[in-house]
């Protein structure tokens, strides 16, 4: 009885699993469903063929609850070996996009750095411009300058004067009129553009006038040529003798000299200032009187 017993027991646990390999295979033919595309090599990561499910069932089915680690390494080794591949694939796809991001960030830097150099050869090009025209307008201004003085090159505007005063019948100069020669003559030196007007006056009448007032004015120039090295050429020298002299400003008419003088006025023209590089300007007149010794 026993026996019957468990031959029953063993038989129903053999039938179970047949029973649900029949229940398993059979299903799929009652369902509908159409089932979806099989993945192709295209659709993988890697470029290869997706992993295919093993459909062998064998005798426990798709679970072998007896299964050794040397089985389950096999089943899973197609799957660890696909998963590397991926990782393999994540980290070179990293380190292309960080070069990518790389090259890109170097040509950012370098296209900024070509357009600060752009900007500041602009900057140059800006500032160059600019002294450019600075010259251009300074060189109009020397040119204005350089025809204005050429343009006026022979008037001649007084810039100072010197009265020297004589006794009569005397033509020798004294120590105050040869300190007045002085102090107008010495800055003549370095000027050029300038020319010394000498005229002698005298008290008298007629010849023996004129010639009083040409020795007065002969010993004034020889005094400017010896002592002061003014060239000849730009001393003008004339005997006046007795001719009425300019009226001042409260007289009515001019007046006759009384004695003998000279009176040596100081003309200038722009050179002085063409030759400084400064505008020409307005001379100073001055006045300076030398008594008779």
């Amino acid at each position: 009885m026993k026996n019957s017993l468990i031959a029953l027991l063993v038989a129903g646990a053999l039938a179970i699993p047949a029973f649900g390999q029949q229940t398993s295979s059979t299903t799929p033919a009652q369902g509908t469903t159409q089932a979806a595309p099989a993945p192709t090599k295209a659709d993988a990561a890697t470029g290869k063929d997706p992993l295919q499910p093993d459909t062998h069932e064998g005798f426990w089915g798709k679970l072998n609850p007896f299964a050794r680690k040397k089985y389950v390494q096999r089943q899973t080794a197609p799957i660890r070996d696909r998963v590397n591949e991926l990782d393999e694939l994540t980290a070179s796809n990293s380190k292309l996009i960080k070069d990518v991001d790389g090259r890109a960030q170097a040509g950012i830097q370098l296209a900024s750095n070509k357009a600060n150099e752009a900007d500041q050869h602009a900057i140059d090009a800006g500032n160059r411009a600019n002294a450019a025209q600075q010259t251009a307008t300074a060189a109009t201004t020397r040119l204005t300058t350089v025809e204005q003085v050429v343009g006026n090159i022979d008037q001649y505007t007084p810039s100072a004067q010197t009265e020297i005063r004589f006794k009569p019948g005397q033509t020798v100069l004294s120590k105050a009129a040869k300190d007045a020669l002085d102090e107008m003559a010495t800055p003549l030196k370095s000027q050029r553009g300038y020319i010394v007007e000498v005229q002698g006056f005298s008290s008298g009448k007629g010849q023996t006038a004129i010639q009083n007032s040409q020795k007065m004015a002969e010993s004034v120039v020889r005094y400017l040529v010896l002592n002061h090295d003014i060239p000849v050429y730009r001393i003008y020298l004339v005997g006046m003798g007795n001719a009425p002299t300019q009226a001042s400003a409260g007289d009515s008419k001019p007046k006759r000299t009384t004695g003998g003088r000279v009176e040596i006025s100081l003309l200038k023209n722009n050179l002085d200032q063409l030759a400084s590089g400064s505008t020409p300007a307005a001379p100073a007149q001055g006045q300076q009187q030398a008594p008779a010794k």
